[in-house]
């Protein structure tokens, strides 16, 4: 596909860069969490655990744990007000596993508490789906037969999904702030143990940040080569 051409000045300048940061992210949460993971914590807290107490810490009672399958595809769904874990979080006594719970129950305590851009996030949503679908297709097809009108809208659609993860890393912040204040107030970490879920946390937010200049990047693109084909 021409938009990840690599002989396009444009993709050397603005699109390559992003991906090769994005792929170091995605290596740096996954080797970070593998690493921690094996670190047990000293009062053998499971990561389902953790998201309960953070939630009682709040006052929260209305949001239930469920394990489903796989590895970092732990997630709070605001629709069924449940907190999914992974296998290698929910059973898991591990740091990272503790540091990883907590962080989802920072998103549910968001939720309750009417978060601005948790609110907004989910506003989106539906948009931001029919972006991510339709945009590439819309601005391909436009270039294609040079339909311009077609082109802005791809573009216009595109940008709704830039907008869904801008605001998506203040979010995911301050749901890791969240889960550390509480982590360190409960005392379910030690001392020494905190700074390790921290280091998980920030590896995991660096995703976010790649994908954002990721998709400012390819956004960018999109606009100059629009303007190219005029």
């Amino acid at each position: 596909m021409f938009l990840y051409n690599p002989f396009d000045p444009l993709f050397l300048v603005l699109v390559l860069p992003t991906m090769l940061f994005s792929m170091w992210a995605q290596y740096k949460v996954t080797s970070s969490f593998k690493k921690y993971s094996e670190q047990p914590t000293s009062k053998g807290i499971t990561g389902a655990q953790a998201a309960r107490i953070v939630l009682d810490k709040s006052g929260i009672t209305d949001v239930s744990i469920e394990r489903i399958h796989g590895s970092l595809t732990d997630h709070f769904d605001p629709r069924t007000n449940v907190i999914r874990l992974s296998e290698t979080v929910y059973d898991s006594t591990s740091v990272a596993a503790v540091g990883v719970a907590a962080h989802e129950a920072g998103h549910a305590i968001q939720y309750a508490e009417h978060y601005a851009p948790m609110k907004l996030r989910a506003a989106i949503i539906p948009v931001t789906n029919i972006g991510s679908k339709l945009a590439i297709p819309l601005v391909l097809i436009g270039l294609f037969l040079s339909l311009y009108g077609l082109i802005n809208i791809g573009i216009l659609l595109f940008g709704t999904v830039v907008l869904f993860q801008l605001i998506t890393l203040p979010v995911e912040f301050n749901a890791s702030r969240r889960a550390i204040n509480i982590l360190d107030q409960t005392a379910m970490l030690s001392r020494d143990e905190v700074p390790a879920s921290k280091k998980v946390l920030n590896a995991a937010a660096l995703t976010y940040v790649g994908a954002l200049a990721m998709s400012l990047a390819q956004l960018i693109r999109l606009l100059a080569l629009s303007q190219r084909r005029r």
